[in-house]
């Protein structure tokens, strides 16, 4: 029975890592505000979920009993996430950000086309 909580724990960690390394790539690599925005909000949102559920997991069977702590903060984490990120969407719709300002052409393009 050990064997198998261990190797539930740590196929949830592994997944965890994975995706929160993939979220903090991609909030480095994605050219604009929105595309980075998926970064934190998305995968890096379900990389510390599971991580905490796989501590959860751990500690309640190592430990008293289930971990209340753990509950209240992936619970915390996955109400919070998806409103702090669409509180930032609106701020920079306010702002008027353009969607992808890293693709847009040179002024000097605009105005008489690209150079052949």
């Amino acid at each position: 029975m050990t064997f198998v909580i261990e190797l539930l724990v740590s196929f949830f960690l592994v997944v965890g890592a994975f995706f929160a390394m993939a979220g903090s790539i991609g909030s480095f690599r994605l050219p604009d505000f929105f595309s980075r925005l998926h970064g934190p909000t998305k995968s890096t949102t379900l990389g510390v979920g599971a991580m905490a559920i796989a501590s959860a997991i751990y500690f309640s069977f190592h430990g008293e009993g289930i971990s209340f702590h753990e509950v209240l903060i992936t619970l915390f984490l996955f109400i919070t996430a998806p409103v702090s990120a669409h509180f930032l969407a609106k701020a920079a719709l306010h702002q008027r950000l353009h969607e992808n300002k890293a693709a847009l052409p040179p002024e000097s393009e605009k105005e008489t086309g690209p150079h052949v």
